[in-house]
């Protein structure tokens, strides 16, 4: 018979070593030291050379920006004038950024749609075979360069967008924005707001299906526990969370947008005219505007230039910065 005494299990003495008690402590390791100063020397020399193109551009454009005043930004005309007859020079971008505002817009109003459809099938209706796939070619799609989407849109897409544009102004003529003034459809800002369109997919289809993919699981649950189809779950649930991501999204797409160059050049005549008539061929943006004129321009000009480029190097930054803030109040507080 064992007894209780029996069943114990004598206790050994541990003769090992006691490690010592270790001491914590705030202050960071050598190694966190060395990336602390490497990640913020990125980070400012950033700063830096944002800085340095800013004070670059001014210092090259003052003159032109005391000459000219508020007429420079607000002026229809881009002249050098002429020494001889005496005649001035006048240079305005107002009718670039108008064809900036109108080109980046329609080039919106098509990606935007696309690319909430495109994350919503890739996080909540592909399969898992297909879903890797997909967000691959969606980012391929960003790396391509500008000019291969220029050379597309005018060899493949122009004849076909013409054949859309005559529809559109067959059957809505009666909007203001699709009347023609003459029957010339090719390279309207119609064509170029659907190349800018496609451009802009891939920036607004990651940022959006990152905000999707972060919904809550429980809310997604719980929904789907009340009887909730996927679609009535996507209404009631992903699309309130992600909303404000969306349109963070949607607004670091709108300054790609406004700083495209060679695709809105190779698709888009440049005319200093204001143009909403979107399917006529007209138009132009403070980018195309650059490019077309740098390589001729004379000495005055080029400071206009560098002018115009400051505009849109401003008008760029400030609808990043209220991109910024848009996926920030996203992340914070996920509504």
């Amino acid at each position: 018979m064992i007894t209780s005494q029996d069943s114990l299990v004598p206790l050994t003495t541990y003769s090992g070593v006691i490690p010592e008690k270790r001491e914590l402590t705030t202050r960071p390791r050598f190694s966190d030291k060395v990336f602390r100063a490497i990640v913020t020397s990125g980070g400012f020399t950033s700063l830096i050379i944002l800085g340095l193109i800013a004070l670059f551009l001014t210092l090259q454009s003052s003159t032109v920006f005391r000459q000219f005043g508020l007429h420079f930004i607000t002026g229809f005309e881009w002249s050098q004038g002429d020494p001889e007859s005496g005649a001035p020079a006048k240079f305005g971008i107002g009718a670039m950024l108008i064809g900036t505002l109108v080109v980046s817009m329609i080039g919106l109003m098509i990606a935007l749609p696309i690319s909430v459809g495109t994350a919503l099938f890739i996080n909540y209706y592909a399969p898992d075979w297909l879903r890797k796939p997909l967000t691959i070619m969606i980012d391929l799609m960003a790396a391509i360069p500008s000019v291969i989407y220029g050379l597309w849109g005018f060899f493949i897409l122009m004849p076909h967008a013409v054949y859309w544009a005559k529809l559109l102004h067959k059957y809505l003529g009666f909007i203001p924005i699709f009347r023609m003034p003459s029957e010339i459809y090719e390279r309207s800002p119609f064509i170029a707001g659907i190349v800018v369109g496609i451009m802009i997919i891939p920036i607004i289809t990651a940022i959006t299906r990152e905000v999707f993919s972060q919904v809550p699981l429980d809310r997604v649950q719980a929904a789907y526990a009340l009887g909730a189809t996927r679609w009535t779950m996507i209404r009631a649930v992903v699309l309130p969370f992600g909303a404000s991501g969306v349109a963070g999204g949607a607004m670091l797409g709108l300054g790609r947008a406004m700083g495209e160059t060679v695709a809105i050049y190779l698709v888009l005549n440049l005319y200093f005219i204001p143009n909403f008539n979107i399917l006529f061929s007209s138009g132009g943006n403070v980018a195309s505007l650059i490019v077309s004129k740098f390589g001729e321009s004379e000495d005055f000009e080029l400071r206009a230039l560098m002018a115009a480029g400051l505009v849109l190097f401003v008008v760029t930054l400030l609808v990043n910065f209220l991109s910024d803030l848009i996926v920030k109040r996203t992340a914070r507080k996920g509504r």
